[in-house]
């Protein structure tokens, strides 16, 4: 990823973290936050991968869990230094 690309992509990050901590702040709890978001990434992975219309295949699905645990796993990396 470019240094402009990663700017963008850690401000969009930072977009939704405020937005779930708004939430929150609602009085939401942490787990529903969480659950929703990681819903609504669900839905827009689908729709990313195979459109409005379409699901995913099973091989689909193993792609973005791909995606998500290598993520998470930089996320953590990241958390640790």
């Amino acid at each position: 990823m470019t240094e402009k690309s990663m700017r963008e992509y850690n401000l969009l990050s930072e977009r939704f973290i405020a937005l779930a901590n708004q939430m929150k702040n609602e009085g939401k709890s942490q787990q529903m936050v969480n659950a929703s978001l990681m819903s609504a990434s669900g839905i827009y992975a689908t729709y990313t991968a195979a459109g409005n219309n379409a699901g995913l295949t099973p091989s689909g699905v193993d792609k973005v869990v791909a995606v998500y645990k290598a993520n998470l796993e930089n996320v953590q990396k990241l958390k640790q230094q």
